[in-house]
């Protein structure tokens, strides 16, 4: 795979998953699952088809009609047979339940995710014509609940990298380990913090995406799309001191040759990989707060939000399709602009004091 992008590498491995997932499932979710490769990605398609593979684990383990029954011969027609009620029973089984020896817990988001899963199976077959009843569409989506916002104050950002470049809080082989990565991992975490773009577009990023000319990077959006984000003259300084002297210098594995960050397995660096990392330095500057790749970017997104109070920019900055979705993440920070409004709008000069009332009773009068 060396001469495939790291987009490339990653649809090849989901298909390979989806391929394995789709042995598990019913034969006729294969007419399913070939009706999504033109409009959905790879990653998505994986995602419908593990959530697919609980649905049916479900029914295998808690409903008596389908316990006795395999799964792959299984005709279309059997969905017929699930009500709106064994869907909200499957909502509810997925609290918390066991399979193949682990424990597995959905909160709101998950259930939501999983119930969209399967209402977009049942679309399909029930605009075929292939089946009568479309229960997933009667159930009620669970009601997901917004978040206060997780991310770094301008102190705590200052505090963060400063620990990522010196590690004095380390010591033995963590700071032995940090003498190897600190130009890497500052470059890594200054790029998070400076663009906003997220672990998935960081770690897919190779050495002829930055662009030194114009200061921007080429990244692949969530979905596929290309796009170009520019940074600032930080973020180029510690990119062009880690491209120009420990990258220079790595020998990466096969597939890994044109990757921008490396591990020190020379290979691509993992989200995973970066995650760990991240939450390295973290800890460092705050117990209280967990923090993310992904808080990195809402970091990245409400400072420019207080600095522009452009919405529309900021969606676009973030590689929102919908500026509703940040606006909903940013309510917070957009209620407390509103709420200035109280104390800039003046309807009348305010009057003098009054001397007094020379001894007059108004209540005399």
């Amino acid at each position: 795979m060396a001469d495939l992008s790291y987009k490339q590498q990653t649809d090849l491995k989901n298909i390979q998953k989806i391929r394995e997932y789709l042995q598990t499932l019913p034969k006729f979710c294969l007419e399913y699952f070939r009706s999504l490769e033109i409009r959905k990605s790879t990653n998505t398609r994986k995602n419908y088809a593990y959530d697919l593979g609980v649905f049916f684990y479900f029914l295998q383990t808690n409903n008596p009609y389908f316990a006795n029954k395999s799964l792959r011969d299984l005709p279309v027609d059997i969905l017929d047979q699930i009500t709106a009620f064994d869907i909200e029973e499957y909502l509810s089984f997925l609290e918390c339940y066991t399979r193949n020896g682990r424990t597995y817990t959905n909160h709101d988001e998950g259930k939501a995710r999983k119930l969209s899963s399967l209402t977009s199976f049942y679309d399909y077959y029930y605009k075929k014509g292939l089946i009568k009843t479309n229960p997933a569409r009667m159930v009620d989506v669970p009601k997901i609940k917004n978040k206060n916002i997780i991310r770094l104050e301008p102190d705590e950002v200052a505090e963060f990298l400063d620990e990522a470049q010196s590690g004095e809080k380390f010591s033995g082989r963590q700071l032995a380990l940090h003498e190897k990565t600190k130009i890497r991992d500052m470059a890594l975490l200054t790029l998070l913090l400076g663009t906003g773009i997220r672990v998935s577009e960081c770690v897919g990023l190779d050495l002829d995406d930055v662009d030194f000319d114009n200061n921007a990077i080429r990244i692949i959006r969530k979905g596929g799309n290309e796009a170009l984000v520019y940074f600032g003259q930080e973020v180029r300084d510690a990119l062009w001191e880690y491209m120009d002297g420990p990258r220079k210098s790595m020998h990466p594995q096969e597939g890994s040759e044109n990757a921008l960050f490396i591990s020190l397995r020379n290979a691509r660096i993992t989200p995973r990989s970066v995650e760990r990392l991240v939450k390295k330095y973290a800890r460092l500057v705050t117990t209280v707060k967990k923090i993310t790749p992904h808080k990195l970017r809402s970091t990245f997104g409400t400072t420019l939000y207080q600095e522009t109070g452009d919405i529309y920019l900021v969606a676009d900055a973030l590689g929102h399709k919908d500026v509703n979705t940040t606006k909903t993440h940013y309510a917070a920070i957009g209620d407390a602009r509103r709420r200035k409004v109280a104390d800039v709008i003046h309807l009348r000069e305010k009057l003098p004091a009054a001397a007094g009332n020379n001894g007059d009773d108004d209540s005399k009068q």
